[in-house]
């Protein structure tokens, strides 16, 4: 049976700027845009896995005071990546072409 309605268009990112400074100036750096979402999410992913394993690293450095703070941050972190490998998992397993209608 011959499909009436096309598949949406996979969704993009647009222009977003981003790395606050309080100099006055604008956002020194933006995401492009046109990036797929899933090849955005994967660059999440990474970003996060690293924000999650340098923290881990600076816990050696930290007093004992603020280490529980820390952590919270680093298992939020950790929540985020859980969220974005699940929604990366789903892409994968349901591509737009094999999707049931």
């Amino acid at each position: 049976m011959k499909k009436i309605v096309p598949d949406p268009p996979l969704p993009s990112t647009s222009t977003h700027p981003f790395g606050r400074c309080d100099a006055g100036h604008r956002p020194l750096f933006a995401v492009n845009p046109d990036i797929s979402a899933e090849d955005a999410l994967v660059h999440v992913a990474l970003y996060l896995r690293c924000a999650y394993e340098a923290g881990y690293k600076a816990l050696d450095h930290m007093r004992e005071e603020g280490r529980g703070l820390f952590w919270s941050n680093l298992h939020a972190v950790e929540m985020a990546e859980g969220v974005v490998e699940a929604i990366l998992n789903g892409i994968e397993s349901n591509p737009p072409s094999q999707k049931k209608v």
